[in-house]
């Protein structure tokens, strides 16, 4: 009787692991599964982060676009010749006659001259091909098998 008490005692006790050991496995199981979640969480959020961030830099470059072309246009009509015309006129300015212009010769002095930016173009000079680089492989064979001819007994 004592050896079936001590074994009930031993299952109760075995059993009680085995839950416990079933418990904490699918605890852990529970434990990494967040974690999983958590770190895709986590890049999911930094993606859409850099994703808002692009948007963001794509407008702003866009809003410089049109500031920029805003400008361009500004300066466009502020040096127009219907714009210049009455601020110089303004500022004493007045249109010259041709027959007032005076040229002035500086002596010693050279203008610049030309760029160049290639030397000159000259024709090329013929490509000189040797004679063995225009025979073909069966040409040369043939003329090798001439020049040679197979010692006795074979005959073409």
């Amino acid at each position: 009787m004592n050896e079936v008490s001590q074994f009930v005692q031993k299952y109760r006790q075995a059993s009680w692991r085995v839950q416990l050991q079933w418990l904490v496995l699918f605890i852990a199981g529970l434990v990494v599964i967040a974690m999983v979640a958590g770190l895709r969480l986590s890049v999911s959020i930094r993606a859409v982060q850099a994703g808002r961030e692009i948007q963001s830099f794509k407008g702003e470059i866009l809003n410089n676009q049109r500031m920029n072309a805003n400008l361009a246009s500004q300066l466009a009509a502020l040096t127009s010749t219907q714009a210049m015309e009455p601020r110089a006129r303004a500022l004493g300015f007045q249109p010259v006659d041709p027959a007032q212009i005076t040229y002035v010769v500086v002596t010693g002095y050279t203008p610049q001259k030309d760029i160049l930016l290639a030397p000159p173009r000259t024709q090329p000079a013929a490509a000189i091909i040797l004679p063995e680089y225009t025979q073909s492989l069966f040409e040369w064979f043939i003329d090798l098998i001439q020049s040679n001819p197979p010692a006795s007994g074979w005959q073409p």
